[in-house]
């Protein structure tokens, strides 16, 4: 598992303060890997989910970190949303 992959869970899970997510979205890093995130919080996976998101690294460390808006990456290309665009709102409000 890549060390992005891992960060990426450990900050969601944090973010989430230990709730589960009213959805399930994977989050696709590009030459990284993916992780899932939905109602057990999230994790490492591959899985099929309600909206997929892609992103490269920095732009999803960004969003993460708060130095990238993310419908701001969405309008600009540097995030795609495939799927439920209200299950990607939702995560996106939790990001920021």
């Amino acid at each position: 598992m890549s060390d992005v992959i891992n960060q990426a869970v450990e900050a969601l899970n944090a973010k989430l303060g230990g709730e589960g997510f009213d959805g399930s979205v994977k989050v696709e890093i590009a030459n990284e890997g993916a992780l899932i995130v939905d109602s057990n919080g999230a994790r490492a996976g591959d899985e099929d989910a309600e909206c997929t998101l892609s992103a490269d690294a920095e732009t999803f460390q960004g969003m993460m970190d708060g130095s990238v808006n993310p419908t701001s990456a969405f309008m600009t290309g540097q995030l795609s949303v495939d799927g439920d665009m209200g299950a990607a709102m939702k995560l996106g409000t939790l990001l920021s």
